[in-house]
């Protein structure tokens, strides 16, 4: 007997789930109609729906809050949102609707700080964590916007040397707050065993003690670690997260102007239909060993930051193609061509092997096979063979009828930072375009609408960059 895909995926998972559920064999997408703006846009097209922002900041503030009331700790919880992420206007401007604060990691940074604040975006009351190792433009703009009133701007010294330019270029009345970034471990996988980034920790103390302690001008505010991992149960996780609360605790004891942790590495998103993660628990557990590990060392417990910049928009972005033509390659391998690339469309797939959430928008009543996706760059390595929890594809099969219903297929949950590295407009492998972006958000009456932010690239546009059109 054969199955059609439904089948596939109700016999494999809980479904429908949050964010997905199946209507006449057509996929919605928060309630989205995918097929409709397929109808409306064409394809490929890339996707951010605005809401889901809001709906995972509120759900992490949520969290934290709750564990805070439950465990009666004595600190404040302070959501930021890392603009490395994505910096699109439409995407920081929806969460600052949130009330969150943001996190800078490069000099252009600040002119994006200053062009929200003369948009009316922002106030010079916003906290601002400057992260990153410096260049001297980044630490002159980070003195900039505190010289020009900005009160809560934190420059997170990424390295000792960092200090000398604020010390020099700083010109504030008040003293300015700072935190110090700690280099964690690396997992053992990694090809090194010490982030890059950050003061080593045996440096810390005496650091603070030569440079800052005493300083009427500087004030140690904040400890910072950051794991590439993010936040996961796992002990690799706790033991770095009790290394950094120990010398916070060290720390704390001759400086009392410490009162801020900032934990860096956010929660994960959904990757697959698997998805497993127990985020209250997580957060539970971060608060109370906090707690724990401050009250055996006598000392108060700090407001703790979080920096989430995937968990804040991941979920929120999708990209949709459709499928060109069927390869059969050999016996065993049947290719479906996509109408883009991943390399320039979702680079994460291609640079670290990074598995989004994919599902066929229609055909969910047709039979299904195993197949390889393939981009339309002449590079070997654009394809996609594997999702998360398998190592395989699955898709309906393609309609080889008189009618020949196209299909199309999307991936979901790719809001974070592909656009940033495949570098948005600009030349691709192979001149492949940028594909068109839709917005989906709410209007001033409460109702969704769609708005077309940009076209698809232009083959003009890219002769002009290479030099061919004056």
């Amino acid at each position: 007997m054969n199955s059609t895909y439904t089948d596939l995926v109700k016999q494999t998972f809980d479904f429908p789930q949050e964010g997905f559920e199946v209507k006449d064999n057509s996929l919605f997408f928060n309630g989205l109609d995918i097929q409709r703006l397929i109808n409306k846009y064409g394809t490929p097209f890339k996707l951010t729906y605005l809401p889901k922002i809001g709906q995972q900041v509120a759900k992490a503030k949520k969290l934290f809050n709750d564990a805070i009331k439950k465990h009666r700790y004595d600190g404040k919880y302070f959501y930021c949102y890392c603009t490395k992420s994505s910096h699109f206007s439409f995407i920081v401007e929806e969460t600052l609707k949130q009330g969150v604060h943001l996190e800078t990691s490069f000099a252009y940074d600040i002119e994006l700080i200053k062009a929200l604040y003369k948009r009316r975006k922002i106030t010079k009351d916003i906290t601002i964590v400057c992260n990153g190792f410096k260049t001297r433009q980044y630490t002159k703009n980070i003195s900039g916007l505190i010289n020009s009133g900005f009160k809560n701007v934190i420059p997170v010294l990424d390295n000792i040397s960092e200090f000398e330019d604020y010390k020099k270029s700083i010109r504030a009345k008040d003293p300015v707050n700072i935190g110090l970034r700690i280099a964690s471990e690396e997992e053992p996988s990694f090809d090194f065993y010490t982030s890059r980034l950050g003061i080593r920790n045996r440096d810390i103390l005496e650091f603070y003690i030569d440079n800052i302690k005493g300083n009427k001008r500087f004030n140690l505010k904040m400890l910072h670690f950051f794991m590439n991992k993010g936040m996961k149960d796992d002990i690799y996780y706790w033991s770095e997260l009790n290394k950094v609360l120990n010398l916070y605790c060290q720390l704390k004891k001759i400086c009392p102007e410490l009162n801020s942790l900032n934990i860096g590495g956010g929660f994960p998103i959904k990757h697959s239909l698997g998805f497993d993660y127990d985020y209250s628990y997580m957060a539970n557990e971060i608060v109370s060993t906090i707690k724990k590990v401050c009250k055996k060392n006598k000392v108060d417990v700090p407001d703790i930051y979080t920096e989430f910049g995937s968990f804040t928009v991941g979920e929120s972005g999708a990209v949709i193609y459709g499928i060109l033509n069927e390869k059969i390659q050999n016996d065993r391998e049947s290719w479906y061509m996509i109408d883009s690339s991943f390399i320039t469309t979702l680079p994460d797939t291609w640079g670290i092997g990074e598995k989004f959430l994919l599902l066929p928008i229609n055909g969910w009543d047709r039979e299904y096979q195993e197949v390889h996706l393939g981009g339309l760059t002449c590079d070997s390595h654009d394809f996609y063979t594997s999702e998360e929890h398998i190592n395989a594809v699955f898709l309906p099969k393609v309609d080889k009828t008189e009618e020949k219903k196209p299909l199309y297929i999307g991936f979901f949950h790719t809001g974070a930072y592909q656009d940033q590295l495949a570098g948005y407009g600009g030349i691709k492998h192979c001149m492949i375009p940028s594909p068109k972006h839709v917005v989906v958000e709410y209007n001033k009456n409460g109702e969704l609408e769609d708005w077309l932010y940009a076209k698809e690239q232009t083959a003009a546009s890219m002769l002009k960059i290479l030099g061919y059109i004056k």
